[in-house]
């Protein structure tokens, strides 16, 4: 199943990369690190690297998305969309493997 990426994210993410002017062959990188109020928080970052054996790249609406192979156990099936409202604005994930999540959503438990 792996990752989905939104069109809005899509879109929002491609406006950030022109806007700052980031290199040709810029991805998305999503991952997940130690820490936050649940166990585990959500990494969200733009990159050039790839590696073979320890990523896995897909593309959602035009653009290049990596997930490295230890991420992806806990973000598969994990859809990526982008928010924009009055109460808030910005990334948000919809992780089936989360059992437990923060307030702020930036961090699971899984």
């Amino acid at each position: 199943m792996a990752v989905e990426i939104t069109e809005n994210a899509a879109n929002e993410v491609k406006r950030i990369i022109t806007d700052q002017k980031h290199d040709p062959g810029t991805m998305l990188r999503l991952g997940i690190a130690g820490g936050g109020c649940s166990g585990f928080s959500y990494s969200i970052t733009l990159s050039q690297d790839f590696d073979d054996e320890k990523d896995n790249k897909y593309d959602f609406h035009g653009l290049p998305v990596v997930v490295d192979k230890k991420s992806l156990l806990y973000l598969d099936g994990t859809t990526v969309d982008f928010y924009t409202g009055v109460d808030r604005h910005g990334f948000t994930f919809n992780n089936p493997n989360a059992v437990k999540t923060c307030g702020c959503g930036s961090s699971f438990q899984a």
